[in-house]
């Protein structure tokens, strides 16, 4: 079942105005909407600020745990093919391909479906579903569900991984469509700052899956990355009483601050 939910109705039919939808208008409006990345007659010019870096952990329930993640400004990622629940904290979404990957299933669809019909309107994006180590493929896979996917108003990130390049998925990037980083590690942590200058060029949202050391975070800072998650500080507090201080370390050389070409 790959039917948009119920409630997509409204943002379809101009009653609602979803936040990817206002995000591009705002964009375009104001001529930052990375459409100078590809044509050299729209003179465009994108800030060179980035938001601070913002983690996102694994879904917990834990109490404790909870607490010390929204002291220190720390959102969720909730999997499609797990509990979801979101605690009453603000989260994102990712659409379970990974899990499936390590319980060697095939991706499961309809759990996907029923996690935006449950989530996705509030979600501060959603992870395309992809075939993790599927390279170009998994690209081509993406392509046909972010067809599927038109018309919701959350923002959707498509994974890129080992096997892909910039020019593969630039023309398909926006404010409203971003980047997710995914495996495998010793190619994401290559590569992050290409696809980080890629994404300063598009204006689009740049996140980096499992990371979960000081300096993986400090790859991301130095990727001009908005995001990135963690597994381990949703499991002990004290993991992000160490990781919670190299977030706010920023970059002054991030790619997001630099105007070379990818």
């Amino acid at each position: 079942m790959t039917t948009l939910p119920a409630w997509s109705q409204r943002y379809l039919d101009g009653q609602n105005v979803g936040r990817a939808e206002a995000m591009m208008a705002y964009a375009q409006y104001y001529c930052v909407d990375g459409s100078a990345d590809t044509d050299p007659e729209i003179e465009e010019r994108i800030e060179m600020h980035r938001a601070p870096l913002v983690g996102y952990a694994s879904r917990t329930g834990t109490k404790r745990n909870l607490a010390a993640l929204r002291a220190a400004g720390w959102r969720l990622l909730v999997s499609a093919t797990a509990c979801l629940r979101t605690e009453g904290t603000r989260y994102a979404m990712d659409n379970g391909a990974w899990a499936a990957y390590k319980q060697d299933k095939p991706f499961d669809k309809d759990a996907f479906m029923r996690a935006i019909d449950k989530l996705g309107e509030s979600a501060d994006w959603i992870v395309v579903p992809d075939i993790v180590t599927g390279g170009l493929r998994s690209l081509d896979y993406s392509l046909s569900w972010l067809e599927k996917l038109k018309g919701l108003p959350t923002p959707l990130l498509l994974a890129v991984q080992d096997g892909m390049e910039p020019n593969d998925i630039r023309d398909l990037l926006s404010p409203a469509t971003g980047i997710f980083i995914g495996r495998p590690t010793e190619w994401k942590e290559e590569t992050a700052n290409q696809w980080g200058r890629l994404a300063r060029r598009r204006n689009c949202y740049l996140h980096v899956g499992r990371v979960n050391s000081q300096r993986r975070i400090a790859i991301c800072n130095a990727a001009g990355a908005n995001s990135f998650d963690c597994t381990s500080a949703s499991r002990f507090s004290e993991s992000l009483q160490r990781l919670a201080p190299a977030v706010l370390q920023d970059d002054l050389f991030a790619a997001s601050r630099s105007w070379e070409d990818v």
